[in-house]
């Protein structure tokens, strides 16, 4: 029996919100970072911050690619009434997180002087990068397994608890800030070690949920199945290069920024890039909130649900679209003004009027990401990559050359808008042919 159309958008709201709000609080933890480090350090050690976020980005995304891919299929399974079966895809996937988490940090931290120096610090930066990114480096496994069980808490069935302990890590994160750079004061060093603690802190809090009682996924004995991995790896890739794409956006732009304008538009950059990820972590939010939903459907096979669940996503995106872009672009030189000091008016209009102009492309992102989640949730795995891959770097890889060849440093800013609207009509010509190959099979 599918359900009626009022009581599936309700269930879809129970889960859209706390996952939206997780995100905002994820992209919150470094947007405070930048806010401490700008007025308890200064405007370059925010820059810096800036630099090391393709690290942070790729721990964020290798873990949501294990844990999207294992709670698609943990859904399915639930959808299908085999517990068992979920049970072992949730152990194996968690330990597979672990164990690269644990690889990542001992990599990292040994050498966090080529990393910085690869992530595009210069002589004025290096020293707060290499800080930052290995301390950062130490916390990895706390970021890693509180993210994917960020994500599996959804699957288990309890999507408003992960909102309540991920805001909690930020409140804890805020507080520890204040004290690691204002009182004690450890600079760039504690903000890092202020991110890293308050992470551990919600890990232990997850755990806690995991194994008590009330948790459906439970440990259990498995044999380790290449299979299973390849499976999760396969339905997790869209999300992870979706959270990739602000690092890998990041990482570009920072390098061809220092080449074709300096130092100072890396500052203007970092601002406009925390208001982009805001945006596209919000848009993952509800592409997150709706994936269980629509694999748990699609694993009862009920025809036409998971569709009306992708019309009610694209239209939540919309409304919050509207909410978050239209008044930041409005308010642009009040954001700018809460990282820049009152003692640098033409850094201050020179970030306000590149807000602007990078503003226009927030208006595209909802679609092209919602997109990409509905795909990898009824395992059309193929369309969701091509899209991620799209958007999240060979789209802004193409448009960031082509304009910085034709206009100079002036077309950085117009980059993020082409490539979006150009996944745009990526993203549709593949709908069309996803709906055609649905109709046929039917």
């Amino acid at each position: 029996m599918q359900p009626a159309d009022r009581s599936l958008r309700r269930t879809l709201i129970r889960y859209l919100f706390p996952s939206v709000a997780a995100q905002w609080v994820f992209a919150l933890y470094t947007m405070v970072d930048g806010m401490f480090v700008a007025r308890g350090v200064s405007e370059l050690a925010m820059a810096a911050i800036n630099i090391s976020m393709p690290f942070i980005s790729t721990l964020f995304a290798l873990s949501l690619i294990i844990a999207v891919g294992a709670s698609t299929i943990i859904s399915i399974h639930f959808g299908r009434d085999e517990p068992e079966a979920a049970n072992r895809a949730y152990t194996q996937d968690l330990l597979t997180a672990l164990a690269l988490s644990l690889l990542l940090a001992v990599s990292v931290f040994l050498g966090r002087g080529p990393v910085a120096a690869f992530l595009g610090a210069d002589d004025a930066t290096r020293v707060y990068v290499e800080h930052y990114v290995g301390t950062i480096a130490c916390f990895a496994p706390s970021f890693m397994l509180a993210y994917y069980f960020e994500i599996l808490i959804k699957a288990d069935g309890r999507p408003m608890l992960a909102t309540v302990l991920v805001t909690a890590g930020t409140v804890i994160n805020c507080v520890l800030d204040y004290c690691f750079i204002f009182i004690l004061p450890w600079g760039i060093f504690g903000a890092a070690f202020a991110t890293g603690l308050a992470q551990v802190l919600v890990c232990c809090a997850y755990l806690v949920y995991f194994l008590g009682p009330q948790a459906r996924l439970r440990l259990t004995r498995f044999r380790f199945s290449p299979g299973l991995l390849w499976r999760t790896c396969k339905l997790g890739v869209p999300s992870g290069i979706t959270e990739l794409s602000a690092g890998l956006m990041t990482f570009l732009f920072n390098h061809t920024i220092l080449r074709f304008i300096g130092t100072d538009a890396v500052v203007s950059y970092t601002i406009v890039a925390y208001m982009n990820t805001l945006i596209v972590m919000s848009m993952t939010g509800i592409a997150q909130g709706m994936q269980p939903l629509v694999s748990f459907y699609h694993g009862q096979r009920s025809r036409g649900v998971d569709r009306k669940l992708l019309q009610y996503a694209l239209a939540a995106a919309g409304l919050l679209t509207l909410v978050l872009a239209v008044p930041s672009w409005l308010g642009a030189g009040g954001i700018v003004s809460l990282f820049i000091s009152a003692d640098m008016p033409e850094l201050r209009a020179y970030s306000a009027e590149v807000f602007r102009i990078f503003g226009l492309s927030f208006l595209l992102v909802g679609v092209n990401v919602i997109f990409s989640g509905y795909y990898t949730a009824v395992e059309c795995a193929r369309y969701a990559i091509l899209i991620s891959l799209s958007r999240g770097f060979l789209m802004i890889a193409g448009c960031l050359w082509c304009l910085v060849t034709l206009f100079g440093g002036s077309g950085i800013w117009w980059t993020p808008l082409c490539s979006e609207a150009l996944c745009l009509v990526l993203t549709a010509v593949l709908t069309l042919r996803y709906r055609h190959s649905v109709q046929k099979a039917s």
